[in-house]
């Protein structure tokens, strides 16, 4: 018997058997907050991690141009007792981007102070990261193969020195989707106008479909242009205006399924609706109380740029965005061949609070176990001298740190020679950054695959291990 369109059951075993797959799907939907929809209908749409229990997002401080590890995490007293004198013959001889091996060592003029339950050493460029010194995992070993700007960028992003790959972010939208409908899985905040080396490609999604990639957000009081109805709409107007051009724009893509720029832009239309519905809330940082704003810096003029980012953030990952990507220094500020000390000097007092703002508040809020918060560039500084008062690229060995996403802090994993200039434990290549980022959200590297032109593609290049074990992941 049926009335309408619903179907009444033959018999109590029918009932309960359509009725538990309905309880299924409903359990299954609130874990992810969200209907649940088909891949096919939505690329986007939240998937199960291959393990649960893990972090749910990150949040990715991406300090472009490359800090130098050895005046803020990884200090040698070797290095000052060097200083003015030639690289040792014992230390092998690296290549470097400026080709300045043989100048003389450049010394470090930083006081440096241990600090929380593990110890960890933390330079004066960097008071505030006391404070958090118990959560973070300061990695001392990381590997590179990018020895300009141009490849060392693309591959922490893309895990390849050659652009076209997808990014990271995108790698991670595609393995568990987005966890609120209503704004994009993955977002991107710079502190100025000036461009990220490699344009949109840092945060692009390759051969993958376009609906993966990272989507812009300015870092300012308007994160969004052109978001509010305009006025005079009708109610209903907006929607009908958007099911018009989606209409045009599927007839269109019909026979060119191929080219996923024009899905993306079909999803980008019905994700613009969405978000003038969710998106004003969520970057709405004025209506933070004036103790949030403060702990973040917000209230300072040399904090309040970096701080607004970190503070979006927080936002986004709390609604639901899955990967957060936050640049600092757009357009390799970082970047220090000359004048180390007062370029240093400016950017850490630029991000050292707005950072510890950023993890306690995480922590305060009980997000911190679900939020990966990943430190770094796309390479550190030599040992050797530049220009009198600067420091050359390194990849061969540097410094990132974790916190939150499970890893146990206050420790250090990895080192570096003698001088700074060479990973000897426990090294980390990008390839196994990836792959421990995906382990630290529950996925498998080796299983998160798209097929391109026949072959399955990887985040790692199948190079990659996972190293969650290894960060005392709980």
């Amino acid at each position: 018997m049926s009335c309408g369109n619903i179907v009444a059951p033959n018999s109590r075993r029918d009932f309960l058997r359509s009725a538990g797959a309905g309880f299924g799907a409903v359990a299954l939907s609130a874990l992810t907050g969200e209907r649940l929809l088909a891949a096919s209908d939505n690329p986007a749409a939240a998937k199960i991690p291959h393990r649960l229990g893990g972090a749910k997002n990150v949040i990715f401080l991406f300090m472009e141009g490359g800090p130098s590890h050895l005046d803020l995490f990884d200090p040698k007293p070797l290095l000052n007792e060097l200083a003015g004198q030639r690289l040792p013959d014992s230390f092998e001889r690296p290549v470097t981007a400026m080709g300045e091996v043989e100048s003389p060592l450049l010394g470090c003029k930083r006081e440096w102070k241990q600090h929380g339950e593990g110890g960890l050493w933390i330079s004066d460029w960097l008071p505030h990261h006391a404070k958090i010194a118990d959560e973070l995992c300061v990695i001392r070993s990381c590997v590179s193969d990018g020895i300009n700007h141009a490849g060392g960028v693309c591959q922490m992003n893309t895990g390849s020195v050659f652009g076209g790959r997808p990014s990271l972010g995108a790698w991670v939208n595609y393995g568990l989707g987005t966890a609120n409908g209503n704004l994009p899985g993955f977002v991107v905040i710079k502190d100025s106008s000036s461009m990220v080396v490699n344009g949109t490609r840092a945060w692009g999604s390759g051969f993958m479909p376009a609906a993966y990639q990272g989507v812009l957000f300015e870092g300012g009081r308007r994160p969004i242009a052109n978001l509010a109805t305009p006025k005079g709409t009708p109610p209903g107007g907006q929607r009908r205006k958007i099911d018009f051009l989606n209409a045009l724009n599927a007839g269109h893509r019909a026979g060119r399924e191929s080219n996923t720029e024009l899905e993306a832009r079909i999803e980008s239309y019905e994700l613009a609706f969405r978000m003038q519905a969710g998106a004003p809330e969520a970057v709405d940082i004025d209506s933070e109380p004036a103790s949030i704003q403060s702990l973040y810096g917000l209230d300072q003029d040399h904090t309040r740029v970096f701080g607004r980012q970190c503070l979006m953030a927080r936002r986004l990952v709390e609604r639901g965005v899955r990967f957060v990507q936050l640049y600092h220094g757009a357009g390799s500020k970082w970047d220090s061949h000359a004048g180390m000390e007062k370029n240093h000097a400016r950017l850490c007092g630029n991000v050292d609070l707005p950072i510890v703002g950023l993890v306690t508040d995480l922590k305060q809020r009980g997000l911190l176990d679900e939020t990966l918060v990943v430190w770094g560039g796309e390479f550190g500084r030599t040992p050797m001298s530049e220009k009198g008062d600067g420091r050359d690229h390194n990849p061969t060995g540097f410094t990132m740190w974790m916190a939150g996403g499970g890893v146990r802090g206050g420790q250090t994993v990895g080192s570096t020679d003698e001088l700074g200039l060479f990973a000897v434990e426990d090294k980390l290549h990008v390839h196994d950054l990836h792959a421990t980022i995906l382990g630290l959200l529950g996925l498998d590297h080796t299983e998160v695959v798209y097929m391109h032109k026949g072959r399955p593609e990887r985040v790692d290049l199948n190079e990659g291990r996972d190293r969650a074990a290894r960060l005392g992941v709980s």
